[in-house]
This record gives C-alpha cells, sequence and structure tokens, in this order.
C-alpha cells in the first residue's frame, strides 16, 4: 500500500502540466517554444503528440528525440518538457506522445499492453522518418517507458536508433505480474481477472497476461548503440538495480546513480532532465 500510494504522488508530480517549471538548464540561448501539436495513427487509435524542433534553414536536417512517458502517465509535465525544450534550443527537435489509453490520446486504457505501446512508439517513429528536416533519432524513456524505448531500440534495425536514454526503467513490471501484484493490488497471475483497478482505471487482463513473460532484456540485447541510463537508488517503485541491468546488457553504455532521487526524480528534475540533455546533445551532435 505504501508502494502504491508514493507511485500514485510520483506520477501526479510528472504529469501535472500546471507545476512550475525548473530553472531551463545547459545555459540555453533562445527561449523554449511551446510546439506543433499533432495527431499520429497509433495501435489503438489517434495519438496526440507535440513536436518541438530549432530554426532551420530550407533543406537542413536535425536529429529527432522521441519521447516516451510512463504507465499511468502522459506526455505533459516537467520532466519531457524540460528536455524538449533544451534539445530544442541546442538545434535538435523531439516529439513527446501520449500512449494508447493515455492522457489525450485514443483508446482504452484497459487495452493497453507494454507490446502495444511498443507499436505505438514505431509509428511516431515511421512518422518522424518521413519528415524531410529530420536526420538521425534517438529515443528516451521514462519507466515503463524505458522498457518500450529499450524494445523499440531491440527490434528496430541498428541503424535507426543513434541513442537510448532509459530514466527509471521500470523492467519490474514482469517481475510483478510474475508475483501477482501490480501497484499494490493482487491477482492470480496465472488466471488473472478481467481487469484490475488501479487510481480508479481498469488495469486490463491482457497487460498481466502479456506482461507475464514479456522478453524485455532479451529484446533489449539486440541494440548495442550509445545509451545511457539514469536511476535513483531511493527509488521504491523500480529498484535501481533494474537500471544497473540495463548497464550490464548494453557494453559502453553510461550509467548514473542518482542518490537519494525517487522514481520521479522529485529531488531535482532540473539535474536529471540535464543529465539526458547533455547526453543527446553530446552523441547526436558529434561529428
Amino acid at each position: 500500500m505504501k508502494r502504491l500510494r508514493l507511485f500514485s504522488a510520483v506520477m501526479l508530480l510528472i504529469g501535472a502540466a500546471t507545476i512550475v517549471r525548473a530553472q531551463m538548464p545547459i545555459d540555453a540561448k533562445v527561449s523554449p517554444k511551446h510546439g506543433q501539436a499533432i495527431t499520429i495513427d497509433g495501435d489503438h487509435g489517434l495519438l496526440a503528440a507535440i513536436i518541438q524542433k530549432p530554426e532551420l534553414q530550407e533543406g537542413q536536417q536535425c536529429p529527432m528525440v522521441v519521447l516516451c512517458h510512463g504507465f499511468g502517465g502522459s506526455k505533459d509535465g516537467p520532466l519531457f518538457e524540460l528536455i524538449a525544450d533544451t534539445l530544442q534550443a541546442h538545434g535538435i527537435a523531439s516529439i513527446r506522445f501520449d500512449f494508447n489509453g493515455h492522457g489525450q490520446s485514443e483508446g482504452d486504457f484497459k487495452d493497453m499492453t507494454v507490446p502495444n505501446e511498443i507499436e505505438d512508439a514505431k509509428k511516431v517513429i515511421d512518422y518522424v522518418r518521413d519528415l524531410r528536416y529530420v536526420g538521425s533519432l534517438a529515443i528516451v524513456g521514462h519507466s515503463q517507458g524505458g522498457v518500450v524505448a529499450a524494445m523499440t531500440a531491440g527490434e528496430l534495425e541498428h541503424h535507426v536508433i543513434k541513442a537510448v536514454a532509459l530514466m527509471a526503467p521500470a523492467a519490474v513490471l514482469r517481475d510483478d505480474a510474475i508475483r501477482g501484484s501490480t501497484m499494490g493490488k493482487q491477482y492470480d497471475p496465472l488466471d488473472p481477472p478481467e481487469y484490475v483497478d488501479i487510481w480508479g482505471k481498469h488495469l486490463g487482463r491482457n497487460y498481466i497476461l502479456t506482461a507475464f513473460s514479456l522478453p524485455i532484456y532479451e529484446t533489449a540485447a539486440k541494440y548495442q548503440g550509445p545509451a545511457l541510463i539514469i536511476h535513483g537508488n531511493a527509488d521504491r517503485v523500480v529498484p535501481y538495480t533494474y537500471g544497473e541491468r540495463f548497464h550490464q546488457l548494453w557494453p559502453g553504455s553510461e550509467y548514473v546513480m542518482l542518490e537519494h532521487y525517487d522514481h520521479g526524480f522529485s529531488q531535482n528534475i532540473g539535474h536529471a532532465t540535464d543529465l539526458v540533455s547533455h547526453y543527446l546533445i553530446k552523441t547526436l551532435l558529434s561529428k
């Protein structure tokens, strides 16, 4: 129950669009833009998305970063907005979107699974790859979005994704399903109910069944490009050891343990987003 209350508080912090924004990091020299709101055909209906990009000359290209939110979250809030603003200020575009059944996107939360979120992410990637101004691609994910980002990178051809950044990746979701306990709610993992009520939302039976045998690390291991993993050692939702596992999986990846940070990096969101932004700027703009 304590774990459930903590996770709920974290997600409220991350998802609240009205939270006062932290100071713009990395000495950005241009003002952040609100971005362009678009919709993209997803796996379970239209996905609501926002693209932010720097001003470009005719025919000029820039890198694009795909931002994947976590379980029950959304594209809005300071965590991804700070990253998007900083990237834009340094010549990098980004797209953040709501997965099916989340935020402003279509679909029912009850039908959401990690595999269909991966399909959503692939459709977003296909969309931005067709934009003339997009050059190299990177993907970032927080919590369950970190699992989606890692598995998506593993499923795509090696040349598609140039960099991956995971923020408190929630690979614990498979172990939770095997134990029969998701966000503190108990069920029979071998015969789950039609849905489990979590925060007033219905988590569907198919989510549990697919999570039970989800090949998270096996799929992610197929990606062997540049990667950053950050995790707080005070994370009580997803223990930091799950982040360490991704670091071990990807030789040459960078791993940052944040002392006393929780699952949503609420101790200093600006610092956490700085780490991700610095890494992406360094990696995507290198010659």
